[in-house]
């Protein structure tokens, strides 16, 4: 039987799931924000002031700002947008847990209600999942320092194949005081980073084989890591999946207590 594929080709629901519970989140996937509308709207001032006799008089009188105000407005406007969204208060803490409590509850009962991906006669020994209590400490930001070298990779995996990768770029991050970094992947035709990772609870606390992040990319580069959103690759349950190993740069050399761990 071929292995099915884990990574960033076959991601679960977990997005889907969080978007659900998670108002800010929905309303991105629902809503553009105001800074990624289209920098040429100004034009449409210009034109309909060509068509408009009364905006035609004020702008020559002197009473209405010039037609390339606009244009000079736009990007002290964005940055200035982007710096507010910088600023922005803190998410409320009972909420975040709750979103998280909720997302894993939702996993869990779609496990519980399939023998995919783990199986039916295994329900009993891996379900319900195990989690590291929620803490938002774990939630950091992140600067996505790109990667130049579109060299494809041969990263091992589970059933022993080779996956080609990408290296996207190397992810910055301070936790617990502490300057970390780890690689960003990106696998040909996926649309998500991928970050597999292991740490110093691989092994005894959670999967011997490391965890899996998945980050939709962005243009800023600026990401949000959210270890309580880490999870174990399907391998574990099923073997009939196909995981990809953290490589040697993604080994963190301290625990992660965080995100989904080995039931006791």
């Amino acid at each position: 039987m071929k292995a099915r594929l884990v990574g960033p080709r076959v991601m679960w629901t977990e997005q889907i799931v969080a978007a659900k519970h998670d108002p800010e989140r929905k309303r991105r996937l629902i809503k553009r924000r105001p800074w990624e509308r289209p920098a040429v709207m100004w034009t449409e001032q210009i034109v309909a002031a060509e068509h408009d006799p009364e905006r035609k008089r004020r702008q020559a009188s002197g009473g209405g700002a010039p037609r390339a105000v606009s244009k000079v407005w736009i990007l002290p406007l964005v940055s200035l947008l982007l710096v507010g969204c910088s600023n922005a208060p803190p998410d409320d803490p009972k909420a975040y847990v709750a979103s998280i409590a909720a997302a894993r509850a939702e996993k869990n009962a779609a496990f519980a209600a399939s023998s995919d991906p783990i199986p039916q006669d295994k329900h009993a020994q891996f379900l319900p999942l195990a989690y590291f209590p929620i803490d938002d400490t774990y939630k950091v930001p992140a600067i996505l320092k790109p990667s130049d070298d579109a060299t494809l990779i041969d990263m091992p995996t589970s059933t022993g194949t080779m996956r080609k990768m990408r290296r996207a770029g190397t992810l910055e991050f301070t936790l617990k005081g502490q300057p970390l970094k780890f690689t960003a992947f990106i696998e040909p035709g996926a649309k998500s980073l991928f970050v597999p990772f292991s740490d110093m609870t691989s092994g005894t606390e959670t999967y011997a084989a490391g965890r899996f992040l998945d980050l939709t990319p962005n243009a800023a580069g600026i990401y949000e890591i959210d270890f309580n959103k880490a999870y174990i690759p399907y391998c574990y349950y099923n073997p009939t999946y196909e995981c990809p190993y953290p490589p040697a740069e993604n080994r963190l050399k301290i625990p992660i207590r965080a995100g989904e761990k080995l039931r006791s």
